[in-house]
């Protein structure tokens, strides 16, 4: 309502949304390790200048192929925890469907509450560029394998310790 009667649209609140969540997962928890770390003498704040994406610059006519509308991506630590959490969410999703179609599994009874299903649907709509990104990404556009690598092994990790548990 507030997008609304500024004027703005609803794709401009949903962007807003998403991203709210992108840089809460991402930027947020980096900025959170680094200064624990630091805080313990565990490491150094290094500081290293990046470079504008080409496609994202206002002095060309874009005619190199590239779309301005989505998310580029590198090997950078920020997008690991995004990433992460995407497969995350891809991987529950899967499960709790899998479980109501076929009934249980272990025991455990078959009926995952709508409300998982919602906020994991929820969560990977947020998260869709970065589930584009891994899955039909190319080039740019595509999360790097050592990015894919690390989160998975993250994901893994959690599941692990949330099954001993």
């Amino acid at each position: 309502m507030e997008y609304m009667a500024c004027g703005l649209s609803a794709r401009a609140w949903w962007n807003n949304h998403r991203m709210q969540r992108i840089i809460s997962v991402s930027a947020w928890t980096l900025a959170f390790l680094t200064v624990l770390l630091k805080s313990l003498g565990l490491s150094e704040t290094v500081f290293e200048v990046t470079g504008k994406d080409k496609s994202m610059s206002d002095d060309d006519d874009n005619t190199d192929g590239a779309d301005p509308g989505r998310f580029t991506f590198d090997s950078s630590p920020v997008f690991i925890p995004v990433t992460a959490l995407a497969m995350l969410n891809i991987v529950a999703v899967t499960v709790g469907a899998c479980r109501v179609a076929f009934g249980t599994a272990e025991g455990v009874p078959c009926a995952p509450g709508i409300g998982e299903f919602m906020c994991c649907g929820w969560l990977v709509l947020c998260f869709f560029p970065f589930v584009r990104g891994i899955v039909w990404g190319k080039g740019s556009y595509g999360i790097p394998w050592s990015v894919k690598l690390k989160a998975s092994l993250l994901v893994a990790m959690f599941v692990t310790f949330c099954k001993r548990n």
